[in-house]
């Protein structure tokens, strides 16, 4: 899993907080840290093959960066990578950013079991 912190937004306890929530409850997850554009997200997502791309957005910045991943993904073949979002997405928004292949999108608060219940869910085994 690769957990990743597109755009300007500089804060980033609450990716770090899911990142080792997800580390605990047995995934291997790869933190790329602040500032990340769609492009690197999209690169490192690939280069590491991931199951799952988890978004952390605090900035607003959601409707441009999110479906920028997901099309990123798309034109590298990576289509059946899960992507989930968090952090302060209006419920407008997060059904928007659904229809265009956002899997899930989680507001702050939401306890990790329920993340990991997600990823455990709908991850897509490739073999």
């Amino acid at each position: 899993m690769l957990v990743a912190k597109p755009g300007l937004d500089g804060h980033d306890r609450g990716a770090k907080v899911v990142a080792r929530g997800l580390r605990d409850a047995g995934f291997e997850v790869i933190y790329t840290g602040l500032h990340r554009t769609p492009a690197q997200i999209v690169r490192a997502a690939v280069d590491e093959d991931v199951h799952v791309v988890g978004l952390s957005v605090l900035s607003g910045a959601h409707d441009a960066l999110l479906p920028a991943v997901v099309e990123g993904l798309r034109a590298s073949g990576r289509d059946d990578v899960l992507v989930i979002a968090g952090g302060i997405i209006p419920a407008a928004d997060a059904e928007r950013l659904k229809a265009q292949g956002v899997s899930a999108v989680f507001p702050p608060g939401t306890p990790i079991d329920s993340i990991v219940g997600f990823v455990r869910a709908n991850v897509k085994p490739r073999w």
